[in-house]
C-alpha cells in the first residue's frame, strides 16, 4: 500500500509540475513547421501558448523564429521536431520584446549554443530578475528552468543571412508599429514571411504598445514583399489571405476614429461611437478592442496625415 501511495504521488508530481502542450508541429511548406498558438490571452489553463513559433529546416540545422513562453514549450517544441527530423538549433531570431514569443531563448542557448538575434528592447527592458507578464500568469513549477538571457545580437537594419540552404532576410519595420522595435522575417525563395504581431488573424488584434498608422505602414512593407505564406505572430491562417484581417481592422480602425473626431467626439465616448461591430465574433473582442479603440483615439486627436 505504501508504494502504491508513493508511486502516486510521483505521478502525480511529473503531471503536476510539468504541464503538457500537447504540440503537433503544422507544416507550412517543405522546410517550415510552425506550433500554432491558442486564440486566447495567456492562462495557466493554456501555459501561455497563444503565440506562433516556427522551426525552418536550414539542410543541417533548424532556424527558429519566436520560442515561445517559457523553457518547457521550448523544450517540448524541440522534442516534436524531433520527431521529423532531429538537428540542431543554430539560430533564433525574435520578431519582438513581447514576452509571449522570447521567454523560450534560453533553452536553445543552453542546448545547442544558438546564436539569438532580434530587437534591442529586449536587451533594454528585460534582466535576468524581471518580471513578466508570463511570470504574473503561470505558476512557478509551469516556469521551471525558463532564464532571460539577454539577445546576441541586435538587429536594427535589414540583414540577409545564409544558413545552410537558405536565404533568410531580417527587416526592421523602421517605425512603431506593434512595438516601436518590429521584425519581419522574409524567405524570398521559398516565398514565406514571418509577421511577427504586426500581422495577428483569426482574433482581435492587441495594439497597446503600438500606433496605427505605424501598423499601416508596416501593412504596406508587408504586402509589398512576393510572398504565398504568412506566418502572424498570432492565428492559425498561413495563406495569401492570412493579413486580411489585420488590414481590415486598422484601415477602418482609423477611418471611423477619424471620422468620429471630426465630428467633435470626446475621448469619454469614443468607445460607444466606434464598436468595430465587424469583429464582435471573434475571439478577444471583448478583452481587446474598447482599450484600441480609445488608443487610436489619444493617437490620432491631432492626427493631420491624409
Amino acid at each position: 500500500m505504501f508504494k502504491k501511495i508513493i508511486l502516486s504521488f510521483i505521478l502525480s508530481s511529473i503531471y503536476t509540475f510539468a504541464f503538457d502542450y500537447n504540440l503537433k508541429p503544422v507544416k507550412v511548406t517543405n522546410d517550415v513547421w510552425c506550433f500554432l498558438g491558442k486564440l486566447d490571452m495567456p492562462t495557466k489553463e493554456n501555459g501561455g501558448f497563444m503565440s506562433n513559433s516556427c522551426y525552418i529546416k536550414a539542410d543541417k540545422s533548424y532556424v527558429l523564429i519566436d520560442t515561445g513562453a517559457n523553457f518547457q514549450f521550448a523544450k517540448q517544441a524541440y522534442e516534436a521536431m524531433s520527431k521529423i527530423e532531429k538537428l540542431p538549433v543554430s539560430l533564433v531570431i525574435n520578431s519582438h520584446s513581447h514576452d509571449d514569443h522570447w521567454l523560450g531563448n534560453n533553452f536553445y542557448k543552453e542546448t545547442f549554443n544558438a546564436k539569438i538575434l532580434g530587437p534591442s528592447l529586449i536587451n533594454k527592458d528585460y534582466n535576468e530578475n524581471s518580471n513578466t507578464r508570463m511570470h504574473q500568469v503561470l505558476s512557478k513549477d509551469d516556469f521551471k528552468g525558463t532564464k532571460i538571457i539577454p539577445v546576441d545580437e541586435i538587429v536594427n537594419e535589414t540583414k540577409t543571412l545564409k544558413i545552410g540552404n537558405k536565404e533568410i532576410t531580417i527587416i526592421p519595420v523602421g517605425t512603431k508599429a506593434h512595438t516601436s522595435e518590429d521584425l519581419f522575417i522574409f524567405m524570398p525563395n521559398e516565398k514565406v514571411l514571418f509577421s511577427g504581431d504586426v500581422v495577428m488573424n483569426g482574433r482581435v488584434t492587441s495594439n497597446r504598445d503600438g500606433s496605427v498608422i505605424g501598423t499601416l505602414k508596416a501593412l504596406d512593407m508587408i504586402k509589398a514583399k512576393d510572398w504565398d505564406y504568412l506566418v502572424a505572430g498570432h492565428g492559425l491562417d498561413t495563406s495569401k489571405t492570412a493579413i486580411n484581417d489585420t488590414v481590415e481592422y486598422f484601415s477602418l480602425l482609423k477611418q471611423r476614429v477619424l471620422e468620429a473626431i471630426e465630428n467633435e467626439t470626446m475621448g469619454t465616448e469614443i468607445t460607444k461611437v466606434v464598436t468595430m461591430d465587424e469583429f464582435k465574433d471573434k475571439p478577444l473582442y471583448g478583452e481587446l478592442n474598447n482599450k484600441n479603440v480609445y488608443d487610436a483615439f489619444r493617437e490620432l486627436e491631432f492626427y493631420e496625415g491624409d
